[in-house]
């Protein structure tokens, strides 16, 4: 089970969170708000209202919105067993 990340382009949080996913070799689906409107709405139904990135969707169904590296690495700790992490 994956990750589903929710962010854009030209978001530098999204930028960082999704770089330290990728360091830290963590797979993840990244869904980009700007081609994908759905999503877009799915963003907004999760956050109550706001279309807050990048939102975290854990497969524990933990949701982190707007994390710092130190809450993303917490929560991947605790879902070691959950995330799959590609081989290299």
């Amino acid at each position: 089970m994956k990750i589903k990340f929710y962010g854009a382009t030209w978001c530098a949080d999204c930028r960082r969170s999704k770089q330290f996913l990728d360091d830290n070799k963590v797979a993840y689906e990244y869904i980009n708000l700007d081609e994908n409107p759905d999503a877009a709405e799915e963003v907004v139904r999760i956050n109550n209202g706001f279309q807050s990135i990048p939102t975290i969707v854990f497969p524990d169904g933990k949701i982190l919105v707007e994390p710092s590296n130190e809450q993303l690495q917490k929560v991947i700790d605790a879902n070691k067993d959950l995330i799959v992490v590609p081989k290299t």
